[in-house]
């Protein structure tokens, strides 16, 4: 490798140590898998003609890795639920079908999961048809509808109706219902309703690093949630404080934090961590994590529940370089005068004292030389004569 190849690739080493530096401490997204046994059941219906036929329908139970619970609903319809895969909350823009009717209707979606159940309760579900239910509405009947309704935007298919709900258990009174609450999903109600955006919570930059004697900062919060706790884990001494140097409490979106390292701390390291409270709102898209390898039916919310998000930074510090102050000390050094020395062939002209600034070098030494040259000049004119002659 040239001497240039190594520089140039310790200057790339050193940026990108630099970038990764500035990259800030982001909350993972929401994580979860599906949770079967807190499936809430509905009744089967019959859609999309021969090629689907019947199809069981469930307010699918979903666990996220803090041990939020939240209700689901299916917006893939030909694709099987994998209930050990974990599933990452995304924006409506990252599902895994391009084609799909989804990504055209998924604000009529979300209209669906807002009006429909659970998030509207049996009672106000039956005021909201145009004509009373023979009995109300139950919630076989409520998933039932709003799970075909959904689908209906999400993956293009329909209730049969002259034959909406199939089973031993649904009579053509709740077949009647059903179908009447999933003409009001997705009738001319439903306006549409757009995403809610996914909860942040962020901690710029990640890692810091400092001196002793200082304080390593800032770290700014950037969040859209509410802090709710500071876990610290720092060595004895070692704060974490806020921008005027007082202990940190009141945590909010637009904080800078500082690590307060005392000038005789040992070089060491610390971290932080930020746990926030907020929302998995209603119509959040939960994908695969790993689609590409192994699909997973993608899922929606039905109900929108509260969770935590986290977020944590570290900083790590070492000793300031010591700076040494070196003392010069002058001795005077005698001065020993040398009394000028002449011939008594002739006397010495000597320099005037004057003013003028002494050269080291007799003033007479440059007209000797001039003089020489002079001479010097004067016998080649003479040689060159006598060779004329």
């Amino acid at each position: 490798m040239s001497r240039f190849t190594r520089v140039g690739a310790a200057l790339t080493g050193a940026g990108a140590i630099l970038v990764a530096a500035a990259i800030p401490a982001t909350a993972d997204p929401a994580t979860g898998t599906v949770d079967p046994e807190k499936n809430v059941i509905g009744y089967q219906v019959n859609v999309g003609g021969d090629w689907l036929g019947t199809i069981p329908t469930s307010l699918i139970g979903f666990t996220l890795t803090d041990g939020t619970t939240l209700g689901m609903y299916c917006v893939e319809i030909q694709t099987e639920i994998d209930d050990e895969h974990p599933m990452v909350e995304r924006p409506w823009e990252d599902y895994p079908n391009a084609e799909s009717p989804f990504n055209k209707n998924r604000a009529k979606i979300n209209w669906v999961l807002h009006h429909g159940f659970p998030t509207t309760n049996l009672e106000d579900l039956a005021k909201a048809l145009p004509e009373p239910p023979n009995d109300g509405i139950d919630v076989l009947e409520a998933i039932a509808a709003t799970q075909a309704a959904v689908w209906h935007f999400s993956d293009g298919v329909d209730l049969n109706r002259d034959d909406p709900l199939s089973g031993d258990a649904s009579d053509d009174e709740d077949a009647e219902d059903a179908l009447a609450l999933y003409d009001y999903l997705i009738g001319e109600a439903n306006t549409g309703i757009g995403e809610a955006p996914i909860p942040t919570l962020k901690i710029d930059p990640a890692k810091r690093d400092g001196k002793t004697g200082t304080k390593i900062g800032p770290f700014k919060v950037d969040t859209t949630a509410t802090v709710e706790k500071l876990t610290t884990d720092l060595p004895g001494g070692v704060r974490l404080t806020d921008a005027d140097g007082n202990k940190a409490e009141k945590i909010e979106n637009g904080t800078e934090l500082f690590v307060d390292v005392p000038a005789d701390t040992a070089d060491g390291d610390g971290s932080f961590e930020l746990t926030a409270s907020t929302i998995v709102e209603t119509g959040r898209l939960f994908v695969g994590e790993n689609y590409e390898k192994a699909a997973t039916q993608s899922l929606i919310v039905a109900k929108s529940e509260k969770t935590t998000i986290k977020a944590s930074a570290a900083a790590s510090w070492s000793a300031a370089p010591v700076t040494e102050t070196t003392t010069t000390t002058t001795e005077a050094v005698p001065t020993t005068t040398v009394a000028p020395t002449t011939t008594s062939a002739a006397p010495v002209p000597q320099a005037s004292s004057g003013d003028l600034a002494e050269t080291g070098a007799s003033v007479f030494t440059p007209i000797a030389i001039g003089a020489v040259l002079v001479a010097a000049g004067v016998g080649a004119l003479l040689f060159m004569r006598r060779r004329r002659t």
